[in-house]
């Protein structure tokens, strides 16, 4: 097994499925079974989940409200597809246990490092939601920041495109992946891979990063296994 301990990165459009907004409980129950046969393996899973399926707060707090309102309102939207996730992991005799960046203590526990180090010391799936608690920032860099506070080996996002490529490839069928990249190359070539403060993170942290295919069977596990699925930027 290639990575002991790892931060899952998952859209929260993700969790949308075939529906227009929301969540869809057929996806969510399917990303279950994924990191349930990851978990069995005895690999130690923290997971960070967007909250575009319900409210976008970039998007919104230049048309419609100020953006600092906007971003808490986006950090909530993550709390409620964090309960989500838990509820279904639990349905599936998995323990998991949600964290916030958001102090909301009828819901989740606060995050801090040494409480999301114990619980994966425990055997626990740590869920961390509300992002960083502060606005200005996207659930990519809150993703980078959980991963360097657990000491994850590597930060796995998983998209609904099976790794990265040089330009968009559900419109250029010409576009060509990459197997691996460098931090240097991936900014260079100017790659959308994460916002530029989480990437920047990474890169200064040596915290590679895993971009793959989450939508196919199967996939998660590969890539925890060390197999060559998705790009590893490095």
């Amino acid at each position: 097994m290639k990575y002991q301990r790892i931060l899952l990165k998952l859209s929260g459009e993700s969790l949308m499925g075939e529906q227009s907004y929301g969540i869809d409980p057929k996806k969510v129950a399917a990303f279950v079974q994924e990191i349930k046969e990851v978990y069995n393996q005895g690999v130690a899973i923290g997971l960070v989940i967007g909250g575009g399926n319900i409210f976008r707060g970039l998007s919104k707090a230049g048309r419609q409200m100020n953006r600092t309102q906007g971003d808490f309102m986006g950090m909530l939207a993550t709390v409620i597809n964090g309960m989500a996730l838990q509820s279904v992991l639990l349905q599936n005799d998995l323990s998991a246990l949600l964290l916030s960046g958001l102090k909301i203590d009828k819901v989740a526990d606060e995050v801090t490092p040494l409480r999301a180090q114990q619980a994966l010391s425990a055997g626990q799936i740590v869920i961390f939601s509300g992002g960083t608690g502060n606005p200005f920032f996207t659930t990519d860099t809150g993703a980078v920041l959980r991963a360097l506070e657990i000491d994850a080996d590597v930060i796995l996002k998983g998209t609904r495109i099976d790794g990265i490529y040089d330009k968009d490839p559900e419109k250029y069928p010409d576009a060509n992946k990459f197997e691996q990249i460098s931090y240097e190359e991936a900014l260079q070539k100017e790659l959308k891979i994460m916002d530029t403060t989480a990437f920047a993170l990474a890169k200064d942290n040596q915290l590679p990063i895993v971009v793959f295919d989450m939508d196919t069977k199967g996939n998660l596990a590969k890539v925890v296994n060390g197999e060559k699925v998705g790009t590893l930027v490095h």
